[in-house]
């Protein structure tokens, strides 16, 4: 696999800035005093334990929940701030692939790809179709498809269907909840060079949550482990295994995280530490 190339520093642009950042419910504490940037173009993978929040996150960063405290900026704008019409202004740069697809099962691929433009753009229909069947050739569909109901389709088909809806609005920015999950190996393969291809062809910032080892070395430029409460660290992987916490060793130096970094470049390939010296 090829590894996407991380931005350079200094041609960084931070589309997302999250500071201090607790949510609370009731007495559960899920963020507390959470950071987080995200930079224009790259790929940055979110991952984390049962609980630690991931998609309460996400959630949070689109507008869906509101912080307790903290701030958010989304192409420097406060969600949580804005006003509806202006909310709706700023997700359009937006694109949110839900973790099972999320298909309205009653209405048709076109129909759901369609969606996001009937509601948001004062179109033709005609325009709106010939859109939307371009959005489903675009993620390696054809219109033959364009009829079939939800219920007809694979998995990896309600996946690229639900991608093509997200791309609908043609955003800058794309949010995927668990993109691989439940397809077979090929099939995972397969979405992560249409994700890759449409990376670079789109010129997309891509935020992706994901507890699939493959999918996370084949596309991250760097990856955010949410612990404690905290974004613990933020960096690519070679970085981030450097960091010493129980969760980081468990995750990516175990025998099947380090199969899956054997597509990492040589150089930079992470390997286990060595036990300290009388350890059996």
């Amino acid at each position: 696999m090829n590894q996407p190339a991380n931005p350079s520093p200094a041609r960084r642009e931070t589309i997302i800035e999250v500071r201090d950042l607790v949510k609370r419910y009731g007495d559960n504490v899920v963020h507390d005093h959470l950071n987080l940037d995200v930079y224009r173009g790259e790929v940055l993978s979110i991952v984390g334990g049962s609980g630690t929040g991931k998609t309460v996150l996400l959630r949070q960063i689109v507008g869906l929940e509101r912080p307790t405290s903290g701030t958010i900026k989304v192409f420097g704008e406060s969600p949580a701030k804005l006003k509806p019409a202006q909310l709706q202004a700023l997700r359009n740069r937006w694109g949110l692939q839900f973790q099972r697809g999320a298909l309205f099962s009653a209405l048709s691929v076109i129909d759901n790809i369609a969606l996001p433009m009937r509601e948001l753009r004062a179109l033709p229909d005609n325009l709106i179709c010939q859109a939307s069947l371009l959005k489903l050739q675009l993620v390696g569909l054809s219109a033959k498809d364009a009829d079939k109901m939800p219920a007809d389709l694979s998995g990896g088909m309600i996946k690229r269907v639900a991608l093509a809806r997200a791309l609908a609005l043609e955003p800058e920015l794309v949010f995927l909840d668990e993109p691989t999950a439940g397809l077979d190996p090929m099939a995972s393969d397969d979405y992560v060079a249409l994700i890759r291809e449409l990376r670079r062809e789109l010129g997309l910032t891509v935020v992706m949550i994901t507890h699939d080892l493959d999918t996370l070395v084949a596309l991250s430029d760097r990856v955010a482990v949410l612990a404690d409460r905290k974004v613990l660290a933020a960096a690519p992987i070679p970085e981030l295994v450097k960091v010493d916490h129980p969760f980081i060793r468990e995750y990516f130096l175990g025998d099947r995280a380090q199969r899956a970094l054997q597509a990492l470049p040589a150089p930079s390939r992470p390997e286990a530490p060595r036990p300290p010296s009388g350890d059996t």
